[in-house]
């Protein structure tokens, strides 16, 4: 039996979100019925309902989903109706990354959580009017008031933790915070640079300020932002639009350069400047993603001195371990998420894009 419910549907390639009414499959094997409280808005829905990607319209998307379960289809261990979720990435399950530990490199990634829009065995789990939809967005499609969750996208969390704080953990926040910890992992004294101050930025950077790195640099152009990035643990801000980041990074370093770099903009130029910034041994980690086909010149002469140059997916981390990590640092305000987040009503969802391309807003939550 199907379960009716609303969601934000794009129609066709830069058309808005409108609210329709669906219906989701009922939980088959390995999914779950999750009943939305929250979901972050994130830059990828954008470029999706763009037309920048190739994910089949009309469609729901919603990648940061967090909610409550309320059934579990077959073979579903490990959570019960009225437990709480965060929803983030699916995998396989099967292939060497994903039993390496590295879901986030599964052999199959791409076409079950970006650009497929339907389940491994090629059926729909959203219709509407009996017509399938584009859907199982990163195994979720949560901007909708219920979604049906691949079983290995969901996370159980901490009931006390309320889940409107706690929607980005799925994606932006774990990127960021990822790149810092499981990538550049600094070590005492180091140098690290953020390129961007938007949400994957200043989780990198809230990130960084709980290890041992001696100078946290943040990168913007929005004066805004570096005053929050500094609130949050930057011990240096560049105003790009004013300063040449090299310059300012050498004088910051005695000419030593960054030990880490963590890219978030999506900028070749931005990536480029990052790279010429790296003292020998140092390590950028590339997450902001421009369009496909996008092509870097890199001084190849410049990689010698054991400069490496990394990319990255949703922070390489293992989500059933990292993401309650990150939900216990948020409970303790160790990790203070809520400087980041907007909230709007569900209802309000263009007005949230709105805000979010203007700069508004740094991480606008739907909540339903």
């Amino acid at each position: 039996m199907s379960t009716p419910t609303r969601a934000a549907v794009v129609e066709s390639s830069g058309a808005p979100f409108t609210l329709a009414d669906v219906a989701l499959d009922e939980p088959g094997p390995g999914e779950v019925l999750v009943r939305m409280v929250a979901t972050g808005l994130c830059h990828t829905d954008l470029g999706v309902a763009s037309g920048g990607l190739p994910f089949p319209l009309p469609g729901v998307l919603g990648h940061e989903g967090a909610g409550v379960v309320e059934a579990v289809g077959p073979d579903v261990t490990g959570v019960a109706p009225g437990d709480h979720a965060v929803l983030s990435f699916t995998s396989c399950g099967g292939c060497h990354n994903c039993r390496d530990g590295h879901p986030a490199y599964c052999a199959t990634w791409l076409p079950l959580n970006l650009i497929g829009g339907r389940r491994a065995d090629g059926t729909s789990t959203i219709s509407r009017a009996g017509v399938p939809l584009g859907g199982h967005f990163f195994g979720q499609s949560s901007f909708a008031e219920r979604a049906l969750v691949d079983a290995r996208s969901l996370v159980k969390v901490d009931p006390d933790v309320p889940l409107e704080s706690i929607a980005p953990l799925g994606c932006g926040v774990q990127t960021g915070v990822g790149a810092v910890w499981n990538v550049l992992r600094p070590r005492l004294g180091d140098t690290l640079v953020v390129l961007g101050a938007g949400a994957v930025g200043l989780s990198a950077v809230m990130a960084a300020a709980l290890t041992p790195a001696t100078r946290i640099i943040a990168v913007d152009r929005v004066a805004e932002r570096l005053t929050l990035a500094k609130e949050l643990g930057a011990t240096h801000t560049i105003d790009a639009g004013e300063t040449d980041l090299g310059e300012a990074v050498a004088l910051l370093t005695d000419g030593h350069g960054a030990d880490g770099v963590v890219e978030t903009t999506g900028s070749v130029a931005v990536l480029r400047q990052g790279a010429d910034a790296l003292a020998a041994r140092g390590t950028l980690v590339v997450v902001g993603a421009p369009p496909f086909g996008t092509e870097v010149a890199l001084d190849v002469n410049g990689l010698i001195p054991g400069r490496r140059i990394v990319g990255l997916t949703l922070g390489d981390g293992e989500t059933q371990t990292f993401i309650p990590a990150l939900v216990q640092l948020v409970k303790e305000g160790r990790l203070p998420l809520h400087r980041l987040i907007s909230h709007y009503p569900f209802a309000d969802i263009e007005q949230a894009v709105r805000d979010m391309k203007a700069g508004k807003t740094i991480k606008p939550v739907l909540t339903f």
